[in-house]
């Protein structure tokens, strides 16, 4: 695959990803755990066919032999998935998108005491100036309505199980095929969250979207980002990533009227800013 078709559908992936908060605004009645068992179960209904179909009758025995480091991939991925639908019912795209923007941050942080990789200077002027720019974003939110400071400690959860399972994977040395491990993660998240969102209150509208998002959000387009991600470099793809948040906000913004508070539009531009420089001098220093 060329570059320029790599870097075309990692666009196109981000496109993807970044629909969820906007899709879930027009949800009738489901709320918070049930949002993330319909969309979870969505998921792993396609990525199992996916893989039942390209491994037959040895799918169980490859998801057993997938060892610890798959198991504990798939456990992060769990978190990474309940975190984020639960912290979008609670406050603003907006405020979600940027918190969970600081995984790579979060990343190298981890790896300095997991892995012993020296943390490199602009990275850490990177952790400092997005942690004040966060600081700036929810300042005057939290005073005003104490769901945004629970809806961003919940959002933190999803970079935190990001950085766990990045740096595992790394430490184990083993090469970990992420479709198994995104199933694994769907199917714990699922089981989980059915007990907590009895009694069900979805309609078929919400289950509909729901189903929607678990195909088009985050089976296909993680699945394809599995296969980019073999033609183009770490630094380029956090790079991309940065997309996801952009397009996030504005599908927000313009299809359901979810206008951003100035302090996040400024603490969101100073932290996305910053990861876009931080990365873009990574992907030179590799060049």
């Amino acid at each position: 695959m060329s570059h320029r078709r790599a870097l075309a559908g990692m666009i196109v992936v981000t496109l993807l990803w970044s629909i969820a908060g906007v899709v879930t605004r027009f949800l009738d009645s489901a709320q918070s755990f049930e949002v993330t068992f319909w969309r979870s179960l969505f998921t792993a209904i396609p990525l199992g066919a996916y893989y039942a179909v390209a491994h037959g009758r040895q799918t169980p025995r490859l998801l057993m032999a997938g060892g610890k480091a798959l198991w504990i991939s798939g456990l992060m991925w769990s978190v990474m998935f309940t975190c984020f639908m639960v912290a979008i019912t609670l406050t603003t795209v907006a405020n979600v998108l940027v918190t969970m923007s600081v995984a790579p941050l979060f990343t190298a942080l981890l790896a300095r005491f997991m892995l012993g990789h020296p943390v490199k200077p602009r990275t850490w002027l990177a952790i400092v100036v997005a942690g004040a720019g966060i600081a700036w974003m929810y300042g005057a939110n939290v005073s005003a309505d104490s769901r945004h400071l629970m809806g961003t400690l919940v959002a933190l959860g999803v970079p935190i199980a990001g950085a766990i399972n990045w740096n595992i994977l790394q430490r184990s040395g083993q090469s970990v095929d992420l479709v198994p491990a995104l199933l694994i993660g769907a199917l714990i998240s699922s089981a989980v969250t059915l007990p907590l969102s009895m009694p069900f209150q979805a309609t078929a509208h919400d289950i509909g979207l729901l189903a929607m998002l678990g195909l088009f959000q985050l089976a296909i387009p993680c699945a394809l980002s599995v296969r980019l991600a073999r033609f183009l470099p770490a630094p380029e793809i956090s790079l991309l990533a940065l997309l996801e948040i952009v397009f996030g906000i504005a599908w927000a913004w313009l299809g359901a009227n979810e206008q951003p508070a100035p302090q996040v539009l400024t603490g969101g531009a100073l932290v996305l800013g910053t990861l876009a420089l931080n990365e873009a001098w990574g992907l030179r220093r590799r060049a």
